[in-house]
């Protein structure tokens, strides 16, 4: 084999034995660190792989608690509807027009003298059905309420307190009074 570099400087007496043993003590340690160096590229490597699947499970943990809260939600207005369905009460006699207001607008429905009595009364509600409105039990509406409140348009409030300061109260508001 050939003579390296080194020995042939040795030989010439360009270069003395410590000085040699000291360039090649540091180019062993350039070696280590370079070796050393590219371990640490891997483990970055796997570090990155690691972060970025630890990413990935929390995206799809994300996706997974959307996907869960829509099926909740069509679930939920699934209970509603049904409750609507099995509890409606017919309105097809009716021909008295009973005034509500469905937020900033006036909507009337007609109904019976008796729906129209127990929606004054507030045994009867009126809540959104589809494409319209429907009519259904009070205790039904609460309980629609409890699942989405802005399904319940219209409950009568029966006011059985009165107040000792109302200039009012000895005048009787009739329960039939329509607007």
């Amino acid at each position: 084999m050939g003579i390296s570099l080194q020995d042939q400087l040795l030989k010439a007496g360009l270069v003395d034995k410590k000085k040699a043993n000291q360039v090649r003590k540091e180019k062993q340690k350039q070696t280590k660190h370079v070796q050393k160096g590219h371990g640490k590229v891997a483990d970055e490597a796997k570090q990155s792989v690691k972060a970025a699947q630890k990413a990935q499970a929390e995206r799809d943990r994300q996706l997974n608690l959307q996907r869960k809260a829509e099926a909740d939600k069509r679930a939920l207005q699934a209970q509603i509807l049904q409750l609507i369905e099995m509890n409606q009460i017919s309105t097809d006699e009716g021909d008295i027009a009973y005034s509500f207001t469905d937020g900033s607008k006036i909507k009337k429905l007609y109904v019976t003298e008796k729906i129209q009595s127990q929606l004054s009364k507030g045994q009867v509600a009126i809540a959104r059905y589809t494409d319209g409105y429907a009519l259904v039990p009070n205790g039904v509406a609460e309980k629609i309420k409890q699942r989405d409140e802005n399904i319940i348009i219209f409950i009568s409030e029966v006011i059985t307190a009165t107040d000792e300061d109302d200039p009012y109260a000895d005048f009787q508001v009739p329960d039939d009074l329509m607007w």
